[in-house]
């Protein structure tokens, strides 16, 4: 199982903003790097986007529990299947977010994937504090 973990950031905005921001899917364009990102589409419960140089991603909500914990799974448009947890760690009006992603990739893909994906998922976490902060 090939676990990435992004960095982890404090954003000046109670959890459950953040958690409610989250579960509308046409929120999450709002995070993706707008320069590699194109051909975005949503219906408010999932997504789906193809990355410059890479694959079409498909996303949808999966669950999770209020306001701490967002869960995300891949879509049949996705190369491979994954899920997303985006974690909020809510004290004191501030939010200590966090994003794991974990997949059954092979050895190669993983070789191929890893670096983007932990880029991607910076990225994410450094527009949540720039949209909420």
């Amino acid at each position: 199982m090939t676990r990435i973990e992004s960095k982890h950031v404090e954003i000046a905005r109670p959890a459950l903003d953040i958690y409610t921001f989250l579960q509308d899917m046409n929120n999450f364009q709002q995070l993706l790097p707008q320069d590699r990102i194109s051909e975005w589409k949503s219906d408010g419960m999932s997504c789906s986007f193809k990355v410059a140089g890479a694959a079409t991603i498909g996303l949808m909500l999966d669950g999770g529990t209020s306001p701490g914990h967002v869960r995300l799974k891949s879509t049949e448009r996705s190369p491979f299947p994954f899920t997303l947890d985006v974690h909020l760690n809510g004290a004191n009006g501030t939010t200590t977010a966090f994003q794991v992603f974990e997949a059954d990739l092979n050895p190669f893909i993983k070789m191929m994937v890893e670096s983007p994906l932990k880029n991607l998922f910076d990225h994410i976490a450094d527009k949540m504090v720039e949209i909420h902060g």
